[in-house]
């Protein structure tokens, strides 16, 4: 492994015991620090929930009330697609709630809001907090404020059926029109054979803002990245036009029809059970397709390029935070620190797929081989896999994966045109400016 790859790497998973509080941060009268005496109940919530990972997150919290005796924590894991509608419900009425599972999608949201603590008094006495990345420290913070505990990074990657491809003799696309053109090469709806693992119901926004950005490289305000240079959003540049008319046609002639409300855990279904060929996910897929698929018949290679040759990527994430009227913060944050120890962050990790917080991963042989590598390799082309900023930053991002979601469903369908599609993005996106400034 070279050096500027071990470099990379740790930039990116650099893409939690400590020590007690001395004082309860405004816990209120309960907010014992949970070392002993006064018995104490916590209330954690998840947004992104899987029965594997849900698992992987109980155990650990049984150790820690093995070692708290007088801490008794309840995991609320609501189903993947209704946990953030759950989550704002439970804040909005202040139902008893102690930690949350922020996202990077609504941080800015939760923040305008106040519904969630500052945690810059907790990770100043954090040991920990020295080998957090980063990146991590990025995806959690709005202004000068960290609001939440990455329990995990994303990035982006493309996996492939590499059987199939071997069989029908294509090559490995390497732009996001070669991922279209074999996706259309592959479909036998006869078969039930398609291209590409469509994702048009949650999380929709993902693959085409990423293609807009993409097709717009050389314009694209990497700082404020739904924007251009210029100032105008990504939606307005013909650049954007193009793009779009390739993901419909992905959708059109390389994608099963019930796709366009596909969340993300049928989209994973359709390619561990031989459905599709192509699916464009984060690593925490990893652990399932390990589990579900035969050795071999899976691989995974770097994002696709656009005209430029150049690809836009990002890293992610979502985390432990606590709730602005939680009445046992100190206990609370007992709880964070411990779930975002390097020990349980690389164990949960490991298990679920996702990239450590801590530089200290990139020691670990795990991280440097296998579906892992690809990430090595993007990050070893910085000119061509060109890290962006997504737009944390702004309330609105919150709201937006609803917003894109239902338009571009009604534009798959054919009720609404994809210029009228992508004039109604660029308000959505200049007005969020607006009210952000």
């Amino acid at each position: 492994m070279t050096a500027l790859a071990i470099v990379c790497m740790v930039s990116l998973i650099a893409a939690c015991g400590g020590k007690d509080q001395e004082q309860n941060a405004g816990s209120g009268s309960n907010g014992d620090s949970g070392g002993g005496g006064e018995r104490i109940t916590l209330r954690i919530i998840e947004s992104l929930t899987s029965p594997a990972r849900t698992s992987i997150l109980q155990a650990s919290i049984d150790k820690f009330m093995a070692d708290h005796p007088n801490i008794t924590v309840e995991l609320i894991s609501p189903p993947f697609d209704q946990a953030d509608n759950k989550i704002r419900t439970m804040l909005v009425a202040e139902q008893e709630l102690d930690i949350l599972e922020v996202r990077d999608l609504n941080v800015a949201e939760f923040v305008n809001n106040g519904y969630v603590t500052p945690l810059g008094e907790y990770t100043a006495q954090w040991s920990d907090f020295a080998t957090m990345t980063s990146t991590a420290q990025s995806v959690a913070t709005v202004g000068d404020e960290l609001y939440f505990i990455p329990n995990g990074l994303y990035q982006r990657q493309m996996f492939y059926r590499a059987d199939w491809l071997e069989e029908a003799g294509i090559k490995v696309p390497e732009s996001y029109e070669e991922l279209v053109n074999a996706a259309i090469a592959i479909t036998d709806p006869a078969k039930n054979r398609y291209g590409f693992s469509f994702r048009g119901g949650p999380g929709a926004n993902s693959v085409p803002d990423t293609m807009i950005q993409t097709y717009n490289a050389d314009n694209i305000d990497i700082e404020d990245s739904m924007f251009l240079k210029d100032g105008g959003t990504i939606y307005s540049s013909p650049e954007a036009l193009e793009a779009l008319e390739l993901y419909v046609k992905l959708y059109k002639e390389a994608s099963p029809p019930d796709s366009v409300t596909w969340g993300f855990q049928e989209q994973v279904q359709a390619f561990t059970s031989g459905v599709t060929a192509f699916i464009l996910q984060d690593p925490d897929v990893i652990q399932v397709l390990t589990e579900n698929m035969d050795e071999g018949t899976w691989a995974t290679a770097p994002m696709p390029t656009g005209p430029s040759g150049k690809a836009l990527i990002s890293a992610g994430g979502a985390g432990w935070g606590i709730t602005s009227y939680s009445k046992n913060k100190e206990a609370a944050w007992k709880l964070i620190e411990y779930l975002s120890s390097p020990e349980e962050n690389i164990t949960l990790s490991k298990s679920h797929g996702t990239i450590p917080i801590h530089t200290s991963a990139a020691e670990d042989e795990f991280f440097q081989a296998g579906p892992y590598k690809t990430l090595l390799d993007m990050t070893d082309k910085p000119d061509t896999f060109i890290n962006f900023k997504p737009p944390f930053q702004y309330a609105a991002n919150g709201q937006w994966g609803t917003v894109s979601m239902e338009s571009g469903q009604a534009m798959l369908l054919g009720q609404v045109s994809i210029e009228d599609t992508l004039k109604q993005w660029d308000e959505y996106w200049t007005k969020a400016k607006a009210n952000q400034n």
